[in-house]
């Protein structure tokens, strides 16, 4: 088999590059006093992205951003993309962009079931860290309707459930997540935390009832023990006043007399001493 002839052509060329690169200095290097700030601008060498990407300031990075988040590309690998760009932002404990990145990824509306679920949840769980537990119920409860036994969508849920007092439903979601694996041991750890407060809940719940009861029985036995009259000087009788009766109903009666411009009661406790010896030689009238 005959050898290929060398290209010299292609070989001059490069004699030439080499003359030049060596006779004139090199331009595209780091500068000595501040080589570290631009070497953290090279993407590949970056501790952090920036929070916004100014093509001016990073075209190399801006550059990768289009090629990452291609409309042209199928709402699957769009999709996958914002959530594996959530899970960095999570990983960062920046919780706000997690949940920015997995609502993009969810805005594609991809067909892959699972992919939207795992996106819910992990929305959930961003949510779930910033305190927006409602909000992360919703996410997780998607996330149920697309995966039924997906296992961590009922962890955070039972989670979610705990942290806004709904003791009962947090067993519940437990108990269902236990079906799947009984040994999962968070759903161990909450289901046992929520019964135990559930239980101290209801026990509260019960206490209170009956303190309101006592207090009802106190207040009635009072009204029942207090009684009020008002007095009709002139025929020296006295009229009992209904405990249900209002002010007003009492000073439009034809025979209450204000004197002083001062509505007056007689107010005592029934079966007292002065109870009976004020009444014992008075009129008395039953209001109805």
């Amino acid at each position: 088999m005959a050898r290929p002839e060398p290209d010299v052509a292609s070989d001059d060329a490069m004699d030439s590059f080499l003359e030049k690169f060596q006779s004139q200095p090199y331009r595209g290097g780091f500068h000595e006093n501040q080589w570290e700030e631009e070497f953290e601008k090279v993407p590949l060498f970056m501790k952090k992205a920036p929070s916004e990407i100014d093509p001016k300031e990073n075209p190399d990075l801006a550059c990768l951003q289009s090629i990452i988040f291609d409309e042209e590309r199928s709402p699957e690998e769009q999709a996958k993309t914002y959530k594996d760009e959530g899970n960095d932002y999570f990983k960062e404990k920046d919780y706000k962009k997690a949940v920015i990145s997995y609502t993009e990824g969810l805005k594609k509306k991809c067909a892959d079931p699972d992919l939207n679920a795992i996106l819910y949840t992990n929305r959930a769980a961003a949510q779930y860290y910033l305190g927006n537990f409602r909000s992360a119920l919703n996410d997780v409860s998607a996330a149920r309707k697309l995966k039924p036994c997906h296992l961590k969508a009922i962890v955070r849920g039972a989670l979610c459930h705990l942290e806004l007092k709904h003791f009962a439903e947090a067993v519940k979601w437990c108990d269902e997540g236990l079906q799947i694996d009984a040994k999962e041991k968070k759903l161990l750890e909450v289901r046992a935390k929520a019964d135990k407060l559930k239980r101290t809940e209801q026990r509260d719940v019960r206490k209170a009832k009956l303190k309101e009861k006592k207090e009802q029985d106190q207040n009635e036995a009072l009204l029942q023990a207090i009684k009020v009259y008002f007095e009709d000087e002139d025929r020296a009788e006295l009229y009992r006043v209904p405990p249900k009766s209002t002010l007003l109903q009492i000073l439009q009666h034809p025979r209450y007399f204000i004197k002083a411009l001062t509505p007056t009661f007689l107010v005592c406790v029934g079966s007292s001493p002065f109870w009976n010896n004020y009444l014992r030689e008075r009129n008395v009238h039953q209001i109805k």
